[in-house]
C-alpha cells in the first residue's frame, strides 16, 4: 500500500498581512513576526482580496531541425510583481505612494487642508516594501528592495463600496541582481515515511 503524506500544517491561507514602504536602501527586517519601524511605513487596510504574488515570464523554445519537441528553453523574461488593494486612501503614506509625492508634500496647513498637484510628467518613484501573510503560526515575509507602482487602476467613489487605490508593484533588481527576498517562518517538513 502506498503511503499518501499530508499535512495540514504546511498549507498557507492569506488570513491576515500587512504592507510597509520605506526609502530604497531600507534594510530587511530579520523577521515576518518583527514589527516594522520608522523609516517604514505601515501602508494600512488592505481589501478583503488580500496580497497577490504575480509572476511575468516568457521564454524562447529551440527546436532541432528533425524533432517536434523543444531540446532546450531560454527564459527571456522574468517580472515578479505584487497587487493589493489599498483602502485608508486618506493615509499620508499611501497618498504618497499613489500620487508619487513626498510625504512632506501632503502636511496639511494650518487650516488642516492639504493641497498637491498631479504631474503630467510623472518620473520614476522606486521604494522598498515589505510585505507579509499570516496564516496561524506560519508567517511569509517579502522584502523588495527596489519596487514602483507600475499600474494603478480606477478609483471609484459611491455609496456602496469602499473607495480603494488598487496597485501593481514591479520589483526590480538590487546590486545583488535580486528582486525580492524572502524571510519565513514555516512548520518543519516532516519526513516521508519509508518505503
Amino acid at each position: 500500500m502506498v503511503n499518501i503524506t499530508r499535512a495540514a500544517d504546511l498549507t498557507m491561507v492569506g488570513a491576515n498581512g500587512g504592507a510597509w514602504v520605506a526609502p530604497v536602501g531600507t534594510p530587511a527586517l530579520a523577521s515576518p513576526l518583527d514589527q516594522p519601524a520608522d523609516p517604514w511605513a505601515a501602508l494600512g487596510a488592505i481589501s478583503d482580496d488580500g496580497l497577490v504574488n504575480g509572476w511575468d515570464e516568457d521564454s524562447q523554445e529551440f527546436t532541432p531541425w528533425g524533432l517536434t519537441s523543444p531540446f532546450r528553453t531560454q527564459i527571456t523574461k522574468s517580472v515578479r510583481t505584487f497587487s493589493a488593494t489599498m483602502w485608508e486612501t486618506s493615509r499620508t503614506s499611501v497618498m504618497s505612494l499613489h500620487y508619487r509625492l513626498d510625504a512632506t508634500d501632503l502636511m496639511p496647513d494650518v487650516s488642516g487642508i492639504t493641497k498637491f498637484a498631479e504631474t503630467a510628467s510623472p518620473v520614476p518613484d522606486r521604494r522598498a516594501f515589505w510585505f507579509i501573510v499570516l496564516d496561524g503560526e506560519s508567517a511569509r515575509g517579502f522584502y523588495v528592495p527596489e519596487g514602483e507602482i507600475s499600474d494603478r487602476s480606477d478609483v471609484t467613489y459611491k455609496q456602496d463600496e469602499m473607495s480603494g487605490f488598487e496597485w501593481t508593484i514591479t520589483t526590480y533588481p538590487d546590486a545583488a541582481g535580486n528582486t525580492v527576498y524572502h524571510v519565513d517562518k514555516l512548520p518543519i517538513t516532516p519526513a516521508d515515511p519509508a518505503s
